[in-house]
């Protein structure tokens, strides 16, 4: 059983304050009942939206909660970081901003678990249905949800890793830090994973799940996935056997197929990418919309 937790949530344009209390409503109860020490901080990473910074700022009033102003942007790796100096216990909880808790047990399923070093718990897609059936974001997560339970992901333990919603201890945290090349979006999880892979050390997967359900325009997903890409150009080799794109790319690549891709492509990227923004986006164009822009991207470099 977990002693003490510091709770760390990174934040970018995004309000934070029902996450915060919700998370702090389920922490009191478990310190009242067994004197366990928590701590919640919101780490805000530059964000433009001053409605946003004041909204949050009323974290500051809830108990055992903090958020703290950085002014500038770092980068998604460099504000983990950052959290993790700033946190004064054993154990770390880190949390994305846009993820809901829907399980009234979330923080005590943690608590009472017999931890290891590293323990990722998952996510589950959850939103209206009706309401979100032309959502681009929404109907690829979906679709892919089955394989999110811990059984699957344990699988491949240190691929299957984001960093939305695991434990880790202090220790763990300042020995091996997220790397902070990793500034634009994009694969610092996977990365990280990685180093931990290489360090040998575990990452266990269990079925303890925050809820996604805030989900981006189609036209934001497609510029956020376009970014992700690059991420991925540029650690190429780092990320390689930790990403089934790059597995796809270079069989094409070996097999002389990847300029045929991209000429394929080139034909049908407007009709493509008007499906993506429209309102009946189909997953399948989606998928081959990420080979074909990545191809691209990897011929530009050559």
């Amino acid at each position: 059983m977990l002693n003490s937790l510091s709770i760390l949530i990174p934040c970018y344009n995004g309000l934070c304050t029902e996450l915060v209390r919700s998370l702090q409503a389920q922490a009191g109860i478990i310190a009242n009942d067994n004197g366990f020490l928590y701590e919640i901080i919101v780490g805000d990473d530059g964000s433009t939206d001053s409605d946003v910074l004041k909204k949050n700022n009323e974290i500051n009033s809830i108990p055992n909660c903090r958020y703290i102003i950085r002014g500038f942007n770092s980068g998604r790796a460099a504000i983990r970081n950052f959290l993790a100096k700033t946190a004064k216990y054993e154990w770390l909880l880190f949390i994305d901003c846009d993820m809901e808790v829907r399980n009234p047990e979330y923080l005590a399923n943690y608590v009472k678990m017999n931890i290891g070093t590293v323990v990722y718990g998952g996510y589950v897609i959850n939103g209206d249905g009706k309401l979100l059936k032309n959502n681009l974001r929404y109907i690829y997560e979906k679709k892919y949800d089955g394989n999110s339970s811990a059984a699957k992901r344990a699988r491949h333990p240190y691929n299957d890793f984001h960093t939305s919603n695991f434990i880790v201890r202090h220790e763990i945290m300042t020995a091996h830090p997220l790397d902070e090349r990793f500034r634009k979006y994009g694969y610092e999880d996977v990365i990280w994973g990685k180093a931990l892979h290489e360090n040998g050390i575990a990452i266990s997967h269990v079925d303890n799940p925050l809820s996604f359900e805030k989900f981006e325009s189609n036209a934001d997903f497609l510029a956020k996935t376009e970014e992700g890409l690059n991420t991925l150009h540029k650690f190429y080799n780092e990320l390689k056997g930790y990403s089934d794109l790059i597995d796809i790319t270079e069989k094409l690549e070996k097999l002389h197929l990847s300029q045929t891709v991209i000429l394929i492509y080139n034909v049908t990227k407007k009709m493509i990418k008007n499906n993506l923004r429209g309102n009946k986006p189909n997953v399948f164009l989606f998928n081959i919309y990420k080979l074909g822009t990545f191809c691209r991207i990897r011929k530009s470099y050559f």
